[in-house]
């Protein structure tokens, strides 16, 4: 069995386990410490340190998803993190914090990576879009099973405001919003979307999803929409199988 250690930064907890990168199960029980206040590079990777060290993991490489566009290691945005990631090199920051040489991978795109190799995703031809709806949107673009990275289509005007201030798990929670008025947003918020990348496949993401099935008729889409397989453990599985299928 080939394992790996997979890391998810969030904006409330940090995750992390083992994964077999075979079959994309857990291998180890799931470490979480809750993201320090305020969310900085050091205190972050202090953090990620801590969760890799609780899993037992003893390897060489890593992966972890950030809540942030990540080009070739560095830092680009930063969502439900301190601003001060921004142009950071975060690939040079967790190494030295861990030990390890790490992989570093936008939060959805690595949710994306455990659908489409284990998940709802897997086997889908054209083009796939994965959403994950929680304390924001997070999406990631597939074709033909290859992934196109950081598009950050939460980040979309939809009516005025960014998708994900009105359309997410937390403004249908904080709203509170009925499934019903939620939908509404959500499927604005597709149409968009759909509009400009003429999607084949959605899936649909993030701890909501485990509600999929009181609010699935009401989502309207051309495109073919499933739930998630991996929900919460998305982020997980996809940092693990990054450090298997980048350079």
């Amino acid at each position: 069995m080939t394992t790996s250690l997979g890391i998810d930064v969030g904006g409330s907890g940090i995750k992390g386990a083992l994964v077999d990168l075979n079959t994309g199960a857990l291998t180890t029980d799931r470490i979480r410490i809750r993201t320090p206040l305020p969310a900085t590079p050091a205190a972050v990777a202090a953090t990620i340190a801590e969760v890799a060290a609780g899993t037992g993991w003893l390897g060489d490489r890593f992966g972890c998803a950030l809540p942030a566009v990540v080009t070739e290691g560095l830092v680009r945005t930063a969502a439900n993190i301190d601003s001060s990631w921004i142009d950071i090199d975060g690939r040079v920051l967790l190494e030295d914090a861990v030990g390890a040489s790490a992989v570093l991978l936008n939060d959805a795109d690595a949710a994306g990576l455990a659908e489409m190799r284990f998940g709802a995703g897997r086997d889908e031809p054209g083009v796939v879009l994965v959403l994950t709806f929680g304390t924001g949107i997070g999406s990631g673009v597939f074709s033909e099973g290859v992934l196109v990275p950081n598009t950050e289509l939460g980040h979309m005007m939809i009516d005025g405001a960014e998708a994900e201030t009105t359309a997410s798990a937390k403004a249908q929670e904080e709203g509170p919003l009925t499934f019903p008025e939620w939908t509404n947003r959500v499927n604005r918020f597709l149409a968009a979307v759909e509009s400009i990348l003429w999607p084949d496949l959605i899936i649909f993401g993030g701890g909501i999803s485990k509600e999929y099935a009181e609010y699935a008729e009401l989502l309207q889409s051309r495109a073919r929409i499933v739930p998630a397989t991996f929900r919460n453990e998305a982020g997980i599985i996809g940092a693990a199988l990054a450090t298997q299928e980048s350079k």
